[in-house]
């Protein structure tokens, strides 16, 4: 009889922190989407307007929607020079 209320309680408990581990792993996941979510507009150092990401030959960079900077984020003004190399003054000044 004790070894059957043993094997209930060890079951029970199984139970409890598989529900807990559950619970846990559903607020994780909600967190993480949450957090997916965030916007990020990021602001021009030049004028405070708003950057927009925007595609050059298939290369992500970043221009002010008010001043029309243009803005590079690590390694894009390489990928840029490369993909331009030999053909243009961009090549000539930074080859």
């Amino acid at each position: 009889m004790s070894e059957q209320l043993e094997d209930r309680g060890r079951a029970l408990e199984n139970e409890y922190f598989h529900r807990k581990e559950k619970e846990l792993i559903e607020k994780m996941k909600a967190k993480l989407a949450a957090s997916e979510t965030v916007d990020l507009n990021l602001n021009c150092p030049k004028c405070d307007g708003t950057l927009v990401e925007t595609d050059y030959e298939n290369i992500k960079i970043d221009v002010c929607n008010k001043c029309s900077g243009t803005w590079f984020d690590a390694g894009e003004l390489a990928q840029v020079v490369d993909k331009n190399e030999n053909s243009g003054w961009l090549s000539r000044l930074f080859g």
